[in-house]
C-alpha cells in the first residue's frame, strides 16, 4: 500500500440548487361584481454560480428565498395569473435575467380548480343580487401541475394533473397472462376498472421565437381527449389503455411531444355473500371491495414518433 492511498480523496461539490417551496398565492380578479379565482401553491428551484457559498457560506450570489416568495406575490398582483404555464414563465424569465449567478429557474406550480357555486333564485332575492357572482366551491376533481425550467436560452415546459380518479364499471377484461405455482388470481372478462391518473405531458414549446401554445386550451383538450380515451376504449388491459390515453393525445395536440402516466389499477374485488344465502354478480348488478392496497402500477411514456423522451422515468418529486 503506497503513501498516495492513504491521503483523503477530493470534495467536490455535484448539482445544487435553492429556493421558496410551496408559496400558496391566491389572486381575486375582480371584473365588476364577477370575480375570477386562480389558486396556485408555487415553488422555486434556483441554480448557478453558487459554489462559493457552499464552500465558504459567501452569501454574495445568493438572492434570498425571501425574495423570491414576495417576487411570486408581487408578480401576481403585477402581472396577474393568466395561467400556470405563463405565470412560470413570468418568474423563470425574471430570476434568469435579473441576477446574473442564476442560470436556470425551475418553477414548479400546482393549481386548484374552483368553480360558481349555483344558488337559488329566491336565495338570490334574499340577499338583494340578481345573481350570485363571488361565491365558490374548490373543485376535488384533479390538481393541475405545471413545471416551467428556463437557462435563459431554452425553455421545457411539462404540465400534467394528478389525483384524477375514473372508473369503467365494464367492458374491462384480464386474461392469458403468465401463470406459476404462486399465481391464485382468476381470469376475469368482465371486471371494473378503476385508476387515480397522474399524468405529465412536455409541449414543443422551446423558444421565444416560437408561437406559443394556448396553455389554458391545451388543458382542456389534452384532459378531455385523455378521459374520452380512457372511456371509450374496451380494456383487455390497463397498459393497452394507457397507450390509447396517449396515442390519443399525442394524435390530437401538435404542441404535445411526449406524455407519460402513472396509473395505480385501483382494485375491485367481488365480495362472497354466499355465507349469507346471497348471489352476488347477477344481471342486476353486483357489490365488490375498494382495496386499498397493494395496487398494480401501471407506468409508461408515449411519444411522438422520432422525439427522444425527457421526462423523467420517475415522477415521485415531479
Amino acid at each position: 500500500m503506497t503513501a498516495d492511498s492513504h491521503r483523503p480523496r477530493p470534495v467536490i461539490l455535484g448539482q445544487n440548487q435553492y429556493g421558496k417551496a410551496e408559496n400558496r398565492v391566491v389572486r381575486i380578479t375582480r371584473d365588476g361584481d364577477t370575480h375570477h379565482i386562480k389558486d396556485l401553491n408555487v415553488s422555486i428551484a434556483l441554480s448557478g454560480d453558487m459554489d462559493d457559498v457552499h464552500y465558504s457560506g459567501s452569501n454574495a450570489h445568493v438572492l434570498p428565498t425571501d425574495t423570491t416568495k414576495n417576487t411570486v406575490y408581487a408578480f401576481a398582483k403585477e402581472h396577474g395569473i393568466e395561467s400556470a404555464e405563463q405565470f412560470g414563465i413570468h418568474l423563470a424569465r425574471h430570476f434568469v435575467t435579473s441576477q446574473e449567478p442564476i442560470r436556470t429557474a425551475r418553477i414548479r406550480i400546482e393549481e386548484y380548480a374552483w368553480e360558481r357555486i349555483a344558488t337559488s333564485d329566491a336565495n338570490s332575492q334574499f340577499i338583494g343580487a340578481d345573481e350570485v357572482k363571488h361565491s365558490f366551491v374548490r373543485k376535488g376533481q384533479e390538481t393541475r401541475t405545471t413545471q416551467i425550467t428556463f437557462d435563459g436560452e431554452k425553455w421545457q415546459v411539462i404540465s400534467g394533473l394528478k389525483d384524477l380518479v375514473v372508473m369503467n364499471s365494464t367492458s374491462s377484461e384480464f386474461w392469458g397472462y403468465v401463470k406459476d405455482k404462486y399465481t391464485t388470481l382468476k381470469e376475469a372478462y368482465d371486471r371494473i376498472l378503476a385508476t387515480e391518473v397522474s399524468a405529465k405531458w412536455r409541449y414543443n414549446w422551446t423558444s421565444d421565437d416560437a408561437r406559443m401554445p394556448n396553455w389554458e386550451k391545451s388543458y382542456e383538450q389534452t384532459r378531455k381527449h385523455m378521459l374520452q380515451a380512457f372511456a371509450e376504449t374496451y380494456s383487455l388491459s390497463l397498459q393497452q389503455t394507457l397507450y390509447q390515453m396517449g396515442s390519443r393525445i399525442i394524435n390530437s395536440r401538435s404542441e404535445v411531444d411526449e406524455i407519460r402516466f402513472s396509473l395505480p389499477n385501483k382494485h375491485h374485488f367481488l365480495v362472497d355473500l354466499e355465507p349469507f344465502g346471497l348471489k352476488n354478480d347477477t344481471d342486476d348488478g353486483a357489490v365488490y371491495f375498494a382495496a386499498d392496497r397493494p395496487y398494480g402500477l401501471i407506468e409508461a411514456t408515449v411519444l411522438r414518433d422520432g422525439i427522444e423522451p425527457q421526462i423523467p422515468v420517475d415522477m415521485t418529486n415531479l
